[in-house]
């Protein structure tokens, strides 16, 4: 039998790895200066108008998880929603969440009643403004966070009057009134 000796390899020729060149400023980007990214699920913008926002306040929400698909698939409304507090905890009311339509028998009711996670020191200071008279708690908006957690900003709210609303857009036609013809001025300059 022929049997194959192994030879000897020579020594590899390939060049040694030199130190990496430097590199502009511009080429790298730092992940402190990075902004965080959150997936939005469902904005509240009937409440920008209808009332006048004093303060607010992220919170998280309990879910099933048929409720978390139907939110990544966008299918949330929370325009006639608000929250209330009972026995002491925070719960969002009247938030529709549509069926997850692949989740069959396990699905959950679209608009139940959502408990709202605040740590305790927050809650007893969202509580007391909340007695003042005249205050409502709307939420703004839901989205997923970075971690994947579903959030909803829980806003302290008072309600407009017509001529409130008016004066609001008002302003926001003046504002964009005046946006138009810097823009206008702007683009004069340059040519």
């Amino acid at each position: 039998m022929n049997k194959k000796k192994s030879q000897p390899t020579a020594p590899s020729t390939k060049p040694k790895p030199t130190k990496p060149k430097d590199r502009d400023s511009k080429s790298v980007v730092s992940k402190a200066t990075s902004t965080p990214t959150h997936k939005m699920v469902t904005d509240n913008r009937k409440a920008k108008h209808q009332y006048e926002i004093l303060d607010s306040i992220e919170c998280g929400i309990v879910l099933h998880g048929s409720e978390v698909k139907s939110l990544r698939n966008g299918k949330c409304s929370i325009e006639e929603a608000y929250a209330r507090i009972k026995d002491g905890e925070l719960w969002l009311v009247g938030c529709e969440i549509e069926e997850y339509r692949q989740a069959s028998i396990w699905n959950h009711p679209t608009k139940r009643v959502r408990k709202l996670l605040l740590n305790k020191h927050e809650l007893l200071r969202f509580v007391g403004r909340s007695k003042e008279r005249g205050l409502t708690m709307v939420p703004l908006r839901v989205y997923f966070a970075e971690r994947g957690k579903a959030k909803c900003v829980i806003a302290l709210c008072k309600g407009k009057k017509l001529h409130d609303k008016r004066e609001t857009l008002k302003k926001a036609d003046a504002g964009r009134e005046i946006d138009r013809v810097m823009k206008s001025k702007r683009f004069d300059r340059n040519v």
